[in-house]
C-alpha cells in the first residue's frame, strides 16, 4: 500500500518546488505566475527506507469567481482527501495572510496530520519569522522553516513526515505497469477523456485551449488490467508557443511520450490528421512506442454509412507506410467508444511486448522467404538461414544470412508486411536487422 503526502496552499508559496525537491526531479513546472500548476501532480519519494507518493496541487484561492481556480479547489479538495499526511506550505518572506487564514479553516476539519512548512526561510531572521504561523492552530506539530530551493530544513521536515506512516510503503507502485499517455492538439478532449474513463474531474476541463500544463498520471483498472494512463498538455507549432509556461508544458508532454509504452494521438474529426500530429507519431514511432489515433468529436460530425472509412482512408494516405496504426473513432461527450479506446491502447500494449518463439518464425517466414527471396545483387545469391526476435523491450528481429549487405530496404518492407500479417503486431513499430552466418 502506497504513503501518500499532498502538498497545499495558497498560490506562489512555493509548492511545485517542494514537490520537486522531495520526488528529486523537476517533474512539476516552477513559475513565478501564480496559477501555473492546475491539476493533482503525482510523483515518488523516499527517506530513511519508508517510500511514499507525493501529490502536488493547485494553489487555493476562496471566493473568485475564475474558473480555474474553482476547478483547482475541487482538485485541492480530493487530494486532501486522498492522502495520510497534509503538508500545508505558506511564504515566509510574505507572513501570514488572509488567504492561509482562510486555508486553515477549510483544513481544519480534517483528522489528517497536518504540518505546516514555512517556505523560503532562506536565513535565520526569516526563520524566526516562522513563529506566527503557530497562530493558525491547525496542527500538532511544531512549524517547519525551510528553503525549498536549497532543500534547507527538508531533513527535519521528511523525518516528521515518515513517523505519521504505519507502513513502509511500497518503492514504486507503478513499476512494470502499462502506461499509456494521451498526446495531442489543444482542446482535442483529451481531460474530457481521461475524466470519462475515470467517471470523475482527474482533469481540470475548460474550452479554453492550454487548461492542462503538467502531465497528470492516473492509475486505472479496466477488465482485470492495471495500467497508468497520462492526460497531458496540448502540443502546438513551435512558433505558436509563446509563454515560458506552455514550453514547459510541452516538453513535460514530449518526456511523457519517452516515458510511455503507449500513445493515443487524439485528432479533431472535423480537422483530420494535421502536420503536428504527423509530427507527433513520427515522434513515436522514432521512440519505438506502440501508438494508437483516436478521432474524436466524431457526434460533430453529418456523416452516412461511407464517411467513416472515407475519412479513414484519407488518414492512411497521409500516415504512407505506417497503415499499421490503428485508427478508432470516437465522441467523448456521448461516451461513443471511449472504452473501446483503452481496449484497443491495451491489445496495441499487449503486441509491443508479445514474444515469438524461434521455431514459429521459422516456420512461417521460411516459407514466404522461399516463394519470394531476397532479390540477387551483381549476379550474388542472398540466403537467409533463419531469424529470430532478440530479447528487447521492443519487437526487434534479426535475419541471419550469408550477405546482410546487399538486402535493400524494399525486401525489409516485405519482410515487416509479413510479420505484420502472420503475428499480430497492429500499432507497434517493427524493426529488422541483418547479420552475418
Amino acid at each position: 500500500m502506497a504513503n501518500i503526502v499532498a502538498i497545499v496552499g495558497r498560490p506562489n508559496v512555493g509548492k511545485s518546488t517542494l514537490f520537486n525537491r522531495l520526488v528529486e526531479e523537476r517533474k512539476a513546472i516552477e513559475d513565478n505566475m501564480s496559477g501555473v500548476t492546475r491539476d493533482r501532480h503525482y510523483g515518488h519519494a523516499q527517506w530513511t527506507g519508508k517510500f511514499f507518493s507525493v501529490i502536488d496541487t493547485g494553489g487555493y484561492v476562496t471566493g473568485s469567481d475564475d474558473v480555474y481556480e474553482a476547478e483547482i479547489r475541487k482538485q485541492v479538495k480530493l487530494a486532501v482527501e486522498e492522502a495520510d499526511v497534509i503538508l500545508f506550505v505558506v511564504d515566509c518572506h510574505d507572513g501570514l495572510t488572509d488567504l492561509d487564514t482562510e486555508f486553515a479553516n477549510e483544513l481544519r476539519g480534517s483528522e489528517k496530520p497536518i504540518l505546516v512548512v514555512a517556505n523560503k526561510a532562506d536565513n535565520q531572521e526569516q526563520s524566526f519569522m516562522s513563529a506566527e504561523f503557530y497562530s493558525l492552530g491547525i496542527s500538532d506539530f511544531e512549524v517547519f522553516p525551510i528553503a525549498a530551493v536549497s532543500g534547507s530544513g527538508t531533513g527535519d521536515l521528511l523525518d516528521k513526515v515518515v513517523e505519521q506512516f504505519e507502513e513502509e510503503g511500497e518503492e514504486d507502485p507503478d513499476e512494470g505497469t502499462p502506461k499509456i499517455s494521451i498526446l495531442g492538439r489543444p482542446n482535442v478532449g483529451k481531460s474530457s477523456f481521461l475524466n470519462a474513463l475515470l467517471g470523475k474531474e482527474r482533469s481540470i476541463v475548460t474550452n479554453e485551449a492550454g487548461t492542462t500544463r503538467d502531465a497528470i498520471h492516473t492509475r486505472y483498472k479496466l477488465y482485470g488490467q492495471d495500467f497508468i494512463i497520462t492526460d497531458t498538455a496540448g502540443i502546438r507549432k513551435k512558433a505558436k508557443v509563446k509563454e515560458d509556461v506552455e514550453f514547459y508544458s510541452v516538453m513535460r508532454s514530449l518526456r511523457t511520450l519517452e516515458e510511455s509504452d503507449v500513445i493515443i494521438v487524439m485528432v479533431d474529426a472535423s480537422r483530420g490528421l494535421e502536420s503536428q500530429d504527423i509530427n507527433l507519431i513520427s515522434l513515436g514511432i522514432k521512440n519505438n512506442k506502440g501508438i494508437v489515433i483516436m478521432v474524436n468529436k466524431w457526434d460533430l460530425i453529418e456523416k452516412d454509412h461511407k464517411t467513416m472509412n472515407k475519412i479513414k482512408e484519407e488518414m492512411m494516405e497521409r500516415l504512407g507506410e505506417n497503415k499499421w496504426i490503428p485508427i478508432i473513432f470516437t465522441s467523448v461527450l456521448t461516451k461513443q467508444r471511449i472504452f473501446q479506446a483503452i481496449e484497443l491502447a491495451v491489445k496495441v500494449y499487449e503486441n509491443k511486448t508479445r514474444k515469438i518463439q524461434t521455431s514459429k518464425l521459422n516456420d512461417v517466414l521460411q516459407q514466404e522467404m522461399e516463394r519470394y527471396p531476397p532479390p540477387a545483387w551483381k549476379g550474388k545469391y542472398i540466403k537467409i538461414k533463419y531469424v529470430t526476435q532478440l530479447p528487447t523491450k521492443n519487437p526487434i528481429f534479426a535475419f541471419f544470412c550469408n550477405l546482410p549487405q546487399y538486402i535493400k530496404p524494399p525486401y525489409t518492407r516485405f519482410l515487416e508486411n509479413r510479420l505484420r500479417e502472420n503475428f499480430e503486431f497492429d500499432g507497434v513499430p517493427i524493426k529488422i536487422i541483418y547479420k552475418s552466418k
